[in-house]
């Protein structure tokens, strides 16, 4: 099937996918915290990336 070149909307890169294992992985380690705590994070406040990083940084701090 081809890309759908119509199809163009917000990247994907301002959002966290919880149910990607290698994103939350990223996200993780990104921020030196453990992926329980990363899912725990994305449940709470749901997967807009900016929202997630200043949450981490408080949870590290």
């Amino acid at each position: 099937m081809a890309d759908d070149k119509s199809n163009v909307g917000e990247p994907d890169r301002s959002r966290v996918s919880g149910s990607e294992p290698y994103e939350v992985s990223y996200f993780a380690n990104k921020h030196g915290i453990t992926t329980e705590q990363a899912r725990e994070l994305i449940e709470k406040h749901g997967n807009d990336r900016e929202t997630l990083d200043r949450a981490a940084e408080k949870l590290k701090g």
